[in-house]
């Protein structure tokens, strides 16, 4: 007895984002009532989002039975039914399109909201997506899946660090205990894991010197020594900047430039015009500060370097980040202990299902974007629009979400909301009610990770998720959705069921059961020791030859593979679509640069804005701004005011703040949900972006290099 009231502990894994982080769930007489950290663990930080856990969980808006549409679509009109109504009405729905229209013509998109647990990510994630992309429609003879990764990520992640040096993100880490940090266009604070933003104090406190490039001193950039900021769109001038004066300095090491790189001398060639005067008239940096941070980042060695989505939004996203690895490289901080390290192999085993995508036909998008399509092996979801409102390349009639909000998360919502009035078939899986429902057939509640068992691995360790409550009214885990939805249409044998999953991922791997449950904190084994400069040992290629795994077997300065598909190999740049520069007449009306997209702290992108805990930090959203534009236009700090493109227009709340570049604006994104307070329902920066303006080589719109006004309401 006495134990209920004080609560069980659960020693198990948070289940609000990605990370993973080890907590103590309290349980008393079957309900969550608290979470915890657990010090001991690599991981133990909690968040306030984590902290938030209980109220997310026992949400009055959480959906908690399978719902059938009974009105017009765009109006919550839903009666409840049971799975085995939802499920057989699905496949046969599913089935019927397929007869009429061909597989190709039922289409997928996942995002962050049911795909970031590893249990479904090992089992029905594709390959080389981002691993959030979902392999459930391959068997069905189906290549458009989709993910937020058309959207997020694998530019950064996946795609510019393969065509350059062969690695991916999850290939590499930033060694900490350095000298040097640079982040750049990334805010560990409000990023996750929480516990990388506390390596980042601690190095600090080690008097490590950290530099800062961002528009905004936000987070991680205010412990900056140099903070750097600069015109949104622009990040790829500026590291073009720095290369001419690593380059003209002899701050280069050429001897890996001339062994072990491709397209050194073009690059040399290239850079000769981005001298520091002219990158201050694009970047809006001062030539001063841009030669300071290239004397840091060529003199103070090791140096290691933070980046993430925040440089992906431009029209040049790709090309920036690999003129960033270019950096990092050429400076000699690549492979190096205190620099941006390659991975040795994992010391456990990772068992995956892995499925090939129909060859039928190609995905949506895959002819435009053929890079994008070669690594990512799923549709870009920003021709979507096309194949359901003009038949193009070919139709697609019926549409899968799950744990994602396109109406929120995708530029242009009212071209969203022409693509699902459209659609013949729609599903949503979800834990709330979010406004791409109004246009579901059938919306499936899906259990948050609390009331699951799965399991957390990494590169050394393996964790179980234990379920620390039991499903909330009739909700399923998101795995057992997929494996009935497959079950439904003929081929669940080709994954395993639930209650098989953690015996899957210890498959091979030396690992009795029994450990991982017995251990609380997970089992970690003996990592393979590190050894760096691995280019010079043949562990970075599959044949074992000395190099990158690449074409050229190089460090790809200039791309092959981008050279193939017409792209220039070098990593240019490309001045904004949309700004001063390009579109002069256009900056009159609209003078300020919009920049959108910033991670908030309190909330995961647009999830969790319906939780009065976490409301409490920023209960309406903001647009923040120099106090020299907010003066010029009669606005003071919590103004009621309108942000305007040439596309929209929304009510934000200003914040005025002398922590942003002049010029610059920073508006909150994640408004738009059902669910959300009216302030932040009605604040939906996507009515603001552009759809058709993107990175020409992966289709990723365009965030952050816009233009906009902001007036006094």
């Amino acid at each position: 007895m006495e134990s209920q009231k004080i609560g069980k502990r659960i020693q198990t894994l948070c289940g609000i984002c990605p990370s993973g982080c080890s907590v103590t769930a309290v349980v008393k007489e079957g309900r969550l009532e608290r979470v915890l950290p657990n010090p001991d663990s690599a991981r133990g930080v909690l968040c306030v989002r984590g902290a938030a856990s209980k109220e997310i969980v026992y949400s009055p808006r959480r959906l908690l039975k399978p719902l059938k549409r009974v009105g017009p679509k765009g109006e919550e009109c839903f009666e409840p039914v049971t799975w085995d109504v939802a499920l057989d009405d699905i496949a046969k729905r599913l089935l019927k399109i397929r007869e009429k229209y061909g597989a190709p013509a039922v289409a997928m998109y996942a995002g962050r909201g049911g795909y970031f647990e590893d249990g479904i990510k090992d089992v029905f994630a594709v390959e080389c997506s981002g691993e959030v992309s979902s392999n459930l429609l391959y068997p069905f003879g189906s290549p458009n899946t989709a993910s937020c990764s058309s959207v997020c990520y694998i530019s950064q992640g996946y795609i510019a660090p393969m065509i350059t040096l062969g690695l991916h993100e999850e290939h590499l880490k930033r060694d900490l205990n350095t000298n040097l940090i640079v982040i750049w266009g990334a805010n560990p604070l409000a990023s996750t894991p929480p516990s990388t933003y506390k390596r980042i104090l601690d190095a600090k406190r080690r008097g490590v010197k950290i530099v800062a490039i961002d528009p905004r001193r936000s987070g991680a950039a205010s412990l900056a020594d140099l903070w750097v900021p600069l015109r949104p769109g622009t990040d790829g001038a500026l590291a073009l900047g720095i290369l001419n004066i690593l380059i003209s300095e002899d701050s280069v090491d050429e001897e890996f430039a001339r062994k072990w790189c491709r397209g050194y001398g073009d690059l040399k060639n290239y850079v000769r015009s981005f001298e520091p005067e002219k990158v201050e008239q694009i970047t809006w940096v001062p030539a001063s500060k841009i030669k300071e941070l290239a004397w840091l980042i060529g003199k103070v060695k090791p140096a290691t370097f933070i980046f993430s989505s925040g440089i992906e939004y431009s029209n040049c996203g790709v090309q920036t980040v690999r003129a960033i690895y270019t950096i990092c490289a050429l400076t000699g901080n690549f492979d190096i202990k205190g620099g941006l390290v390659a991975k040795m192999p994992p010391g456990i085993k990772r068992n995956r299902v892995i499925l090939e995508p129909p060859n039928q036909v190609k995905p949506i998008g895959a002819n435009r974007y053929p890079v994008f399509h070669k690594y990512s092996r799923c549709m870009q979801v920003m021709e979507l629009p096309r194949a359901v409102l003009r038949d193009e390349p070919y139709p697609v009639k019926a549409l899968i979400v799950h744990g994602a909000s396109m109406l929120t998360s995708l530029p242009g919502t009212d071209l969203w909301r022409r693509v699902f009035e459209k659609l013949e078939f729609m599903i949503v899986i979800d834990r709330f009610l979010t406004s791409d429902c109004l246009y579901a057939d059938y919306i499936l509640p899906a259990t948050t990770f609390y009331e699951i068992e799965s399991y957390k691995r990494g590169d050394n360790f393996i964790q179980i998720r234990k379920r620390a409550i039991e499903p909330l009214g009739e909700c399923r885990s998101d795995y057992s959705i997929c494996y009935s939805i497959a079950e439904r249409l003929g081929y669940s044998h080709l994954y395993p069921r639930e209650e098989e999953l953690i015996d899957f991922a210890l498959r091979g791997t030396d690992i009795d059961r029994l450990e991982p449950e017995s251990e609380p904190l997970g089992v970690v084994v003996e990592g393979v020791p590190m050894k760096y400069r691995k280019y010079e040992l043949g562990l970075l290629r599959e044949d074992g030859k000395q190099g990158f795994e690449t074409p050229s077997g190089k460090f790809e300065i200039a791309s092959t593979v981008l050279e193939e598909n017409g792209y220039d190999p070098l990593p240019v740049y490309i001045e904004p679509k949309e700004g001063p520069i390009t579109t002069p007449e256009l900056y009159k009306r609209y003078p300020l640069i919009f920049n959108s997209g910033a991670r908030l702290p309190y909330f995961f992108r647009s999830q969790h804005i319906n939780t009065p805990q976490l409301l409490r930090f920023q209960p309406k959203p903001q647009v923040v701004m120099h106090p020299d534009d907010a003066a010029s236009r009669g606005i003071e700090d919590g103004d009621e005011v309108y942000v305007s493109t040439a596309r929209g227009r929304i009510k934000l709340w200003a914040k005025v703040t002398p922590e942003i570049l002049k010029g610059v604006v920073e508006v909150n994104a994640g408004g738009g949900g059902l669910t959300q307070p009216k302030e932040w329902r009605e604040a939906n920066v996507n009515l603001l972006t552009d759809p058709d303006n993107r990175d020409p080589i992966t289709g990723f719109p365009v965030y952050k290099a816009l233009l906009c006004q902001v007036e006094k309401a």
